[in-house]
């Protein structure tokens, strides 16, 4: 009887599949979207957007953060990854909007025609995110917490928010241009990078646990210390990507 249990016990562990992993190929109706603006579509190949999305695990149905939308490009993205059963809120910081009015524009044509996208704005600190979230991403956007123009706990408080925004064992996922080894925060303000190590003890220290890395944007001829903006490097820069998870 018990070898006959066992054999039954050994049975039931092989015929159950562990939880196939995200795929790119998963996104291609989002690429595909004919909503999209072709100037998105222009910057897929820099962006790697189908690699992003499965990286972060987005999955039909989930209630997704983009932080700091800016142009819209992952909002659209996004919107079509979640389908009509899930939820997109585009976090347009009130700062942002007051330094370059477009940003406000740019959101509006975002969530345009789109049911499942809701536009949000308030401090860049405190996004007023009406419902705990499965995911966040941000894009480009962490080093942009430690320009000078911000009071000095912007970072923090920012963080801390995200953390809050997440549901236990929910998501955060980082994308942002690559300083120089050692440099910290010092870059953000001078060149718009951050150390990626000064990026990780800022996030693990509000409670994120650190789940995996990406070599997605790894460009080793970028020298980390040019201005993300400077034409001879600008959309070719070194960027680490990160998968964080609030502990359930």
């Amino acid at each position: 009887m018990r070898s006959t249990l066992a054999l039954f016990a050994l049975a039931l562990t092989v015929s159950v599949p562990a939880a196939a992993a995200n795929e790119p190929s998963d996104y291609a109706a989002a690429l595909a979207d004919a909503q999209r603006p072709a100037a998105d579509k222009e910057r897929d190949a820099a962006r790697h957007p189908a690699e992003l999305l499965a990286f972060a695990e987005i999955d039909p149905g989930e209630k997704v953060g983009d932080y700091i939308m800016g142009g819209g490009y992952w909002t659209r993205l996004l919107a079509t990854a979640v389908g009509p059963q899930g939820k997109v809120y585009a976090f347009q910081p009130d700062e942002f909007i007051a330094f370059r009015a477009a940003y406000g524009d740019e959101q509006n044509a975002a969530v345009a025609g789109r049911a499942n996208v809701a536009a949000l704005r308030g401090p860049v600190a405190a996004p007023p995110f009406p419902e705990k979230l499965d995911t966040i991403i941000t894009v480009q956007n962490l080093h942009d917490l430690y320009l000078g123009a911000f009071p000095p706990d912007t970072a923090a408080k920012s963080i801390a928010a995200l953390f809050d925004a997440l549901k236990p064992g929910g998501t955060l996922v980082v994308v942002d241009h690559s300083a120089a080894d050692g440099s910290g925060t010092t870059a953000a303000n001078s060149i718009h990078r951050i150390d990626k190590a000064a990026a990780i003890a800022a996030l693990t220290n509000a409670g994120f646990v650190v789940e995996a890395q990406s070599d997605l944007y790894k460009r080793p001829d970028d020298p980390r210390t040019a201005n993300v903006f400077d034409p001879t490097i600008r959309g070719k820069t070194d960027q680490f990507a990160l998968r964080l998870r609030k502990p359930n």
